[in-house]
């Protein structure tokens, strides 16, 4: 099957070779994506052979991105991929959290149970599989906490050196201390992350140095295996919308072309719609979509969040999420600090836990609700992109009333859980407990 990489832009379609270390289009800028021709197997019996490897113990079979691997086929050898048993992400019956957020069922899709707690794991098995077969020895990512923490743990696993450049003082100390422990020599830089990609970038072409980040199209091509895994678990039915939260907007282009290219290939016969959620203070995406002129994204100079990973004002992505919102039918939304903290509160009395930007998921899912654009017996399943434990300073602040925004205003323990001062005395804690 040939592989190639291919330039996004509609007035372009320049093709290159998959093993030119390339990010965007030399003749025209515009992202890269990966494509391939038709798999030797037709649909059904694509969907026989990874039910079937489900129950395999090869290393690769055991990982929810490369038991797919006839959808991902740029490898020609998989003898060099590094897997930590990615994927393999379960769906979970989010009844209890439905009600708020005005539906009669909702479900969710919790990438935070991959080995390093998030669904970047996903795209980095991918991106450092390419990285080895290129005859790289260094990698590079700028990231707000969970990208770095996957890519040093994969590039340490696969014998890579992981670099990493974070905006100084604007990462969860949890995210932090998972790249500390990775082994990745870690560079705290005073600018933005939008700021700090462009330096990455000028870095890693003088020096030789492979470039993990989102731009990266087979980092793409592994997280789009999140959906294919997601459909496989729902039998093929396909759900009414997908909703995720909006950072750099790369899972929002790999679960468009995922679903896009399952329906053209048979393994479904719809598309569900995306919902794309920012938070209020980093969603130029959304301003965007609001925008009579789509043509240009109009970056947040100082974009402003307690949800770290999605944090970003100029999302390197934006072509293609704005091509796979608009083909699904699909919206954007954003919500406030608020919304967010009391959604993560709700989804954590469920039993299920999530990190911050997570919650944007819930959080505009009730705000979907509330203006009538879904409706409340729509077959949803949200995306938890992130472990309960990447952000734990977050979580204490919130239940403790001590949780202020990025303005200094107080977000109101709604929800608050708070810790109890007891004496030593039993009978005292009895009273507490009867009452």
């Amino acid at each position: 099957m040939t592989a190639e990489l291919i330039c996004f832009e509609e007035r372009c379609r320049s093709r290159y070779p998959i093993t030119e270390v390339i990010y965007n289009c030399p003749r025209c800028g515009g992202l890269l994506e990966a494509t391939y021709g038709k798999p030797l197997l037709p649909a059904e019996e694509l969907k026989a052979l990874w039910r079937t490897r489900r129950t395999s113990n090869a290393p690769l079979d055991q990982s929810g991105v490369w038991r797919y691997r006839e959808f991902i086929p740029f490898l020609a050898d998989y003898g060099r991929v590094v897997t930590l048993r990615e994927g393999k992400t379960p769906i979970l019956d989010g009844r209890l959290t439905a009600e708020y957020g005005g539906l009669e069922r909702l479900w969710f899709k919790h990438q935070g149970f991959n080995p390093t707690g998030s669904f970047k794991d996903n795209g980095m098995t991918c991106g450092v599989a390419q990285a080895l077969r290129l005859g790289m020895t260094r990698v590079a990512c700028v990231s707000t906490g969970n990208t770095s923490a996957s890519m040093a743990a994969y590039a340490s696993a696969a014998g890579l050196q992981p670099i990493i450049f974070i905006p100084h003082g604007n990462i969860a100390y949890g995210k932090l201390a998972q790249a500390l422990e990775y082994g990745a020599r870690t560079f705290q830089v005073e600018a933005n992350f939008d700021q700090i990609l462009a330096l990455v970038r000028s870095l890693a072409e003088r020096l030789g140095i492979y470039l993990l980040n989102s731009i990266n199209p087979f980092r793409i091509e592994g997280q789009k295996t999140i959906m294919l895994e997601m459909m496989d678990q729902r039998d093929w039915r396909v759900p009414d919308w997908v909703v995720l939260p909006g950072g750099n907007l790369g899972n929002t282009s790999a679960f468009g072309k995922g679903l896009r290219e399952m329906k053209d290939l048979g393994l479904i016969d719809r598309l569900p719609r995306l919902a794309v959620i920012q938070a209020a203070g980093a969603s130029p995406f959304y301003d965007l979509m609001q925008a009579e002129d789509r043509s240009k994204l109009r970056a947040v100079e100082h974009p402003e969040t307690l949800a770290t990973a999605i944090k970003i004002g100029d999302p390197v992505s934006w072509p293609k999420a704005l091509h796979e919102v608009t083909t699904s039918g699909g919206v954007v939304e954003r919500v406030t600090e608020q919304e967010i903290a009391d959604a993560k509160a709700v989804i954590g009395r469920a039993g299920i836990g999530c990190e911050p930007a997570s919650a944007a998921t819930l959080a505009g899912i009730r705000k979907l609700t509330k203006a009538g654009v879904m409706k409340s017996d729509a077959e949803v399943v949200g995306i938890l992109t992130g472990n309960v434990l990447k952000d734990p300073d977050f979580i204490h602040q919130y239940h403790t009333g001590a949780l202020r925004g990025p303005d200094g205003t107080q977000i109101q323990p709604n929800f608050g859980n708070a810790p109890v001062v007891v004496a030593n005395n039993v009978e005292i804690i009895e009273n507490m407990l009867q009452s």
